[in-house]
């Protein structure tokens, strides 16, 4: 019989807009301080940390008794709100780290990743800028992608956690922007395999983009991964939703070792959105969808617009 030790949940979660209170000269944090129109007080924040440290805390709890060993979150704002997040009620029984630089994101928001540091060891860390040319010739600032390589219970894994370029000046004007970002991930997949035989690897993130967009597509084409929640995704599922339809920007890919038994020491067991009720509104016409923490400049104290998604592997 497997021991639960061997068994691990893997997690990525938006935060949605993830700022401390404090006044930030090198990011455009003015929307998130207590004097601004969102009014976004201390009160405010501290209970976005323990709501954020409750939901990881549950992710994957109940089937393998402890919460994820690995979690890539996006929107997040510098190290402060990561030490809060890691030591916020639910979360400080663990011995979590984290991994975080800072990007060039002209919100000033950037991804992380936390850790179990009983059951993960890093040994390296860097970032990947993706550059990106607006048609005026200037540069378009956006979100790196961080690689962290480390042990998982003593084997190597490779994570790439990521957040694509968005959709807000409309989905044709910056479809583009996702299809370099997924051609930069593919060159650095292709350099960490070409270093390494057989990598396990995992990429997370927010893409901005749907299993069955082109960036999506080209990403499985060009590298060979596995997107794990494209069995996932349905007419009445999906991690965030628009103007009442489902979609799953937030998505997991797994090199195919993941699915060959003997050929790597892990092995995917399930892939899931973390959509319990307690996220989610609870009624009026918006039921059902994630429970957010703003709309528009309207205070709502809810988790974030998005949900978590998670894996789970197995060691053999």
């Amino acid at each position: 019989m497997t021991s639960e030790r061997t068994k691990h949940t893997i997690a990525f979660y938006n935060t949605e807009n993830l700022f401390d209170v404090f006044v930030d000269d090198k990011t455009n944090d003015n929307d998130f301080l207590p004097f601004s129109a969102k009014n976004w007080t201390k009160q405010r924040y501290e209970n976005k940390i323990y709501k954020l440290g409750s939901v990881i805390s549950k992710i994957g709890f109940d089937a393998i008794n402890k919460p994820p060993v690995l979690i890539g979150l996006a929107e997040v704002e510098n190290d402060t709100v990561l030490n809060d997040l890691v030591q916020s009620d639910d979360l400080k029984i663990y011995n979590y780290g984290f991994v975080h630089f800072n990007s060039m994101d002209e919100r000033g928001i950037d991804v992380a990743l936390l850790y179990n540091k009983d059951e993960f060891t890093v040994e390296d860390s860097k970032t990947f800028p993706i550059y990106i040319e607006q048609e005026s010739g200037e540069r378009d600032f956006t979100r790196d992608i961080l690689l962290v390589t480390g042990y998982l219970t003593g084997s190597k894994v490779q994570i790439l956690v990521n957040h694509w370029p968005s959709r807000h000046e409309g989905k044709d004007e910056t479809d583009y922007k996702r299809i370099i970002a997924a051609t930069h991930l593919t060159e650095i997949i292709t350099a960490i395999s070409s270093d390494d035989l057989n990598p396990q690897i995992i990429v997370l993130g927010d893409f901005n983009d749907n299993p069955n967009s082109a960036s999506i597509l080209n990403l499985k084409r060009d590298t060979g991964l596995l997107n794990t929640m494209e069995s996932v995704w349905t007419y009445s599922r999906g991690s965030v939703n628009h103007n009442f339809s489902w979609i799953l920007f937030d998505q997991i890919f797994l090199t195919q070792n993941f699915l060959e038994v003997g050929v790597g020491p892990f092995k995917l067991l399930k892939a899931d959105i973390f959509d319990k009720k307690f996220l989610t509104q609870h009624n009026g016409k918006f039921k059902g969808q994630p429970y957010r923490t703003y709309v528009g400049k309207k205070y709502k104290g809810g988790f974030s617009d998005h949900f978590p998604v998670f894996i789970q592997i197995e060691k053999y």
